[in-house]
Order: structure tokens, then C-alpha cells, then sequence
């Protein structure tokens, strides 16, 4: 089966490395070095490929970035290839080019295929491609929450069937319980809410406003209020149209423009341009006898009447009270119905809050039957596969100089009034369940198991955390582990049974092992040195491919710290012997 490889790796201004180059292959490779030349900075890299947190710190001092740049071979149509090319990616051989910058400012970039792209798809790439583990991943297993994490990965279908019922059912019982919580605590402020929106369409609804009622009221008070000057005016002007009956004999315009139509009606037989004239004198006529007629009308429908004019301003009034409270200045009657139309809707919120909480609180008590359920279907799960998980994690200790040792899962529940109810006890319960798991160790027969955080030594705490990576691998494996000090406080016979596992273990997998024990260096199909130059930098040629005796030597120094000791050679290459017969 084809599965993706990681190649090479060009590190520049990283840490204490100027520009490097890190060849890769399948199978498994030792990375060596003395403390501080850079090792672990290939971590670090791969790290950044991965969409780890990029940290301006390790910038080189005096570069302006630092450049990781990786090249892995993906199988074509894989999971992997199918990502990328969906982000715009292109394959190149059938590899995927990744490369990552981080600049001393704390900016950073990241390029898939040629493309760039966010940092979060590389680390969604990553889950399908590299499994890194360090110093910082072995304390991370020493928190219970972290091996709850590893239990349920471990149990793959059987816990996540459940768990996603149980997410789903946990989050809309928060979601109901925080509304429930929220009308019961407020009823209060909400029945004082309500007695202000009753109030207000109350008082509205004694006045009655009507849309535009107000700005006929303005008009009316305003022609009310200049009544006599208003009727005066038509009077006047009335007369001058038609004449006063008390002066028969005084000339007006009606009479004026009668005379001079005739007088153009008598010769417009002569000229047609007159007789035009006499036409719209004739239309001038008629419209003077209507302007006079409406100006009578006018006049004796005027309302003059102080009552009708003392009703409308006390109308103004009441409108402009309601305005004044349910409406922002300079907004109209108009708001004030908009006002009344939200809070009788409002309202009707309010008044059926109990409707609301009886409906709730129905829906709670169904959904804690419904999170009791799947909590106890969670639970079986877990507790099974507990056992299945420490039998195996157990065995691969056995194989790691730890025959006696033993492995066991404590899963446990919390009992809280509060709770759900789950195999007949009231227990506490939370996102992930009502589980406290918890991974304990019994390091030799008569022992009692401890949590390993207080029951496991350095030593024993890294061949655990191998161990359960290696069961992981035969579960749910990925086609690159990466080690970093994984043989931390190991050593003798305890370091060459890791180094021969970590051996099976690149049998079926491409596995990078960052180290300081010659006896799990012995073990790799491949080993690179990292050396430091006079000037304390990591260059182009300061990572090696170490063959014959250039191996022997390095192994010979991380042996006894000298090169060239006899008996330290004699050991380097009985170790090599033996990890080649063993293989």
C-alpha cells in the first residue's frame, strides 16, 4: 500500500540552524547530534509544516525569517492529495511541496503546492500524516482530560456513535436550561417590563391616534387660527370679481372683461388673431365666474367657531403627549403606532412566558432522560474498551523491559445531586460525558496501580507513551511518527527494547526518532548527524548521512563521549550487530 513519506526538509534561520537540509526516507531514522547542536529543531520544523504555532523567537538573530520547506510524497486520489488539490494545490511528481515562513515581527505565512493557503489546512492535513510526539506530549498525557482523549480514540466507533449523541443532546440541554434559568430568575423584571407595555398601549389606546391624524390637526389649527384675516381676504377679493351690492355702481372685474369681450366679439370676423383673442377672453370669463363663485363658497363655509379651534389644539395636545414619551424627538404620530405595534407584540412574549417555561421545563426533563441514556451507552463503551486498551498497552510494556508492569483504566462518575441519573446514582456530568477516566500503572506485581502522573518515573512514563502509540498504530495509524526524546530517562536494556520497537514499528510506517541513546540509534535504518560549525551554526553541510564508519564513530560518542575509544567501538558495533540480527 502506497502511503505518504516524508522526504526532505530545508531548514533555514531556525534556532541555531543557518541554512540545512534534512533527507528523509521510509523506514526509521535516527536524528543524532550532541546537546544543543539543533536536533530537536528538526521537531521544530516539521512542527511548522504541520500549522503549529509559529513563535518569532526562533527566528535566527540577525535573519529576517525563518524558512521551513518540505517535500512529501502523497498518494495519488489519498485523503491528503484530494485536501490539497481542493485548496488549489499542485502534486508535483507525486509529492506535495509545503513550505512555511515566520518572520522576526511574529508574521507568518504558509504555501501548499504552490499556492498559499491558511496555516489551519496544514494542520488539518497534518492529522492524516504525521503523528509528532515530544517531552511536552508525554506531561500532556498525565492530564486526565488528554487521556480521556486517548480512551475514546481507542475505542474509534464504538465511543463516537454515542458521543456524538450525547454532544448533541448535552448542548441543547445548556441551550434549554440557560432560557429556562433566564424566565425564572427575570420574571420580575419581565412582569415589570410587561406592566410598562400595558401601560403605554393603554394610554395609547384612550387616545386613538389615526396615521397622519396629526398633520391634518396642524393644517386645521392653523387655518382656525387666522379665521377672520382668512375669511376677509375672500370677501375682498369677491367683491372685486363680482361687485358690491352696496355700490351698483362701482365697476369690477367681471364687468370689465364682459365689456371687453364684446367689443372683440363685435369684429373678430375681420381678423382671425382677434377672434383668438376674443376666445380666451371668453375663457377668461368663465374662469373669473368659478374663482368667484368657490371665493363665495369659501367664505360661508370658514369655520370661525373658537370651540372647534379650542377641540383641535386639545387633540394636538393629547397627540403630542404620546409622541413626547413613545416616539424620539421629531418623529411623528407615525412612531408612536410603530411603538404600539412592537410592544403588543411584545407583550404577547411576555404573557405567554409561562406557557413558555412549562413547555421547557417539559423539554429539560426529556432531554435528562435522553443524556442519561446515551451517558450510560457512553460509559459501557469506554469501559470496555478500557480493558481492551490497557490489555494491549500492558503487553507492549512487556516488550519494553517492563515484564511486570501492568496498565488499567479507572473510569469513573462523580455523584451530584444536580446530575443525570446514570446506573442507578445521580452522577455530575459535562461535555464529554459523565466519565472521569483516569490511566494507572502498577510498575511491578504487588504494587497498587497509581495514576501515572504520580505512580511512573521519567523512564517509564516515555515507554508508556510508546506504547500506547504503537497500539494506536495498530488501530488508527498515520503513515509518519515523529519522536522527539521519546527514550528520555531510559537506558540500558530498557533503550535497546525501544529502539527494537520502534524498529517493528517503521516496518509498517515511515518513523523519526530525534535521540541521545546509542542503543535506539543502533536500531535505525538510517542515521543523520547534526553538527554545529566553529561559529555555532547548523549549515548545508552540518547534517550528514552517517554510513560505516562514520556510524560507528557517532555511536562510539554517544557511547562513552570519545570517538575514537577502543572499547566504546567494540560496543558501537556489537550494538549494530545486534540490531541487524535482530531485524
Amino acid at each position: 500500500m502506497v502511503v505518504s513519506v516524508l522526504e526532505e526538509m530545508r531548514i533555514r534561520s531556525l534556532g541555531v540552524i543557518d541554512d540545512a537540509v534534512v533527507e528523509l526516507s521510509p523506514g526509521f531514522t535516527a536524528v543524532t547530534g550532541e546537546t544543543g547542536a539543533g536536533k530537536t529543531m528538526v521537531v521544530t520544523s516539521l512542527g511548522l509544516l504541520l500549522g503549529g504555532r509559529a513563535d518569532p523567537a526562533l527566528v535566527r538573530i540577525g535573519a529576517r525569517a525563518a524558512v521551513v520547506e518540505g517535500r512529501i510524497g502523497v498518494p495519488a486520489g489519498g485523503a491528503v492529495a484530494v485536501r490539497a488539490e481542493e485548496a488549489g494545490a499542485e502534486l508535483e511528481d507525486g509529492a506535495l511541496l509545503i513550505s512555511r515562513t515566520v518572520s522576526a515581527e511574529g508574521r507568518s505565512r504558509a504555501h501548499l503546492g504552490g499556492r498559499s493557503v491558511p496555516v489551519g489546512l496544514l494542520a488539518e492535513l497534518a492529522d492524516d500524516m504525521v503523528a509528532v510526539h515530544g517531552q511536552t506530549d508525554q506531561q500532556g498525557l498525565l492530564r486526565p482530560s488528554r487521556q480521556r482523549e486517548a480512551l475514546d480514540r481507542y475505542a474509534g466507533g464504538a465511543v463516537t456513535g454515542p458521543g456524538a449523541a450525547y454532544t448533541a443532546a448535552y448542548r441543547r440541554l445548556r441551550a434549554v436550561s440557560a432560557e429556562l434559568d433566564e424566565l425564572t430568575t427575570r420574571a420580575r423584571e419581565r412582569a415589570q417590563e410587561a406592566d410598562l407595555l400595558r401601560f403605554g398601549l393603554t394610554e395609547i389606546g384612550g387616545v386613538e391616534p389615526r396615521a397622519g391624524e396629526d398633520v391634518e390637526l396642524a393644517a386645521e389649527a392653523e387655518r382656525l387660527g387666522h379665521a377672520e384675516a382668512l375669511g376677509s381676504a375672500a370677501s375682498i377679493a369677491h367683491m372685486a370679481l363680482t361687485g358690491s351690492p352696496e355700490d351698483p355702481e362701482g365697476v369690477d372685474a367681471t364687468t370689465l372683461v364682459a365689456g371687453a369681450g364684446r367689443a372683440l366679439e363685435a369684429v373678430r370676423s375681420h381678423d382671425a388673431a382677434l377672434a383668438a383673442l376674443a376666445d380666451r377672453m371668453g375663457e377668461i370669463s368663465i374662469l373669473l365666474g368659478d374663482v368667484a363663485g368657490e371665493l363665495a363658497g369659501y367664505a360661508d363655509d370658514l369655520d370661525v367657531d373658537p370651540l372647534r379651534l379650542a377641540a383641535v389644539e386639545e387633540r394636538r395636545a393629547a397627540l403630542t403627549g404620546l409622541v413626547r414619551k413613545y416616539a424620539d424627538p421629531g418623529d411623528g404620530i407615525a412612531a408612536v403606532l410603530a411603538w404600539a405595534e412592537e410592544s403588543a407584540a411584545r407583550l404577547g412574549e411576555l404573557e405567554g412566558d409561562d406557557d413558555r417555561i412549562g413547555e421547557l421545563v417539559a423539554e429539560r426533563d426529556a432531554l435528562r432522560g435522553e443524556l442519561s441514556a446515551v451517558a450510560q451507552a457512553l460509559t459501557d463503551a469506554r469501559t470496555e474498551a478500557a480493558a481492551r486498551f490497557a490489555e494491549a498497552v500492558t503487553a507492549e510494556l512487556a516488550s519494553l523491559a517492563m515484564p511486570h508492569a501492568r496498565v488499567s483504566f479507572a473510569v469513573r462518575q462523580t455523584e451530584d445531586p444536580e446530575g443525570v441519573e446514570v446506573g442507578g446514582r445521580t452522577v455530575a456530568y459535562g461535555p464529554h460525558g459523565v466519565d472521569e477516566v483516569e490511566l494507572l500503572l502498577a510498575p511491578h506485581p504487588g504494587a497498587p496501580p497509581r495514576p501515572i502522573a504520580k505512580g511512573a518515573s521519567g523512564g517509564e512514563l516515555s515507554r508508556v507513551m510508546l506504547a500506547v502509540e504503537v497500539v494506536f498504530a495498530g488501530t488508527d495509524p498515520v503513515p509518519t511518527y515523529l519522536f522527539d526524546e521519546v527514550d528520555a530517562g531510559v537506558g540500558g536494556k530498557a533503550a535497546v527494547e525501544i529502539g527494537r520497537r520502534l524498529a517493528k514499528l517503521a516496518r509498517t510506517a515511515q518513523v523519526i526518532v530525534v535521540t541521545h541513546l546509542p542503543q535506539v540509534a543502533a536500531f535505525a535504518d538510517r542515521q543523520l548527524l547534526v553538527e554545529k560549525t566553529s561559529d555555532g551554526s547548523v549549515t548545508r553541510s552540518g547534517v550528514t548521512v552517517l554510513e560505516g564508519e562514520d556510524r560507528v564513530r557517532e555511536l562510539s560518542r554517544m557511547l562513552a563521549g570519545q570517538e575514537d575509544s577502543e572499547t566504546a567501538r567494540a560496543h558501537a558495533e556489537e550494538l549494530l550487530a545486534a540490531a541487524r540480527g535482530d531485524g
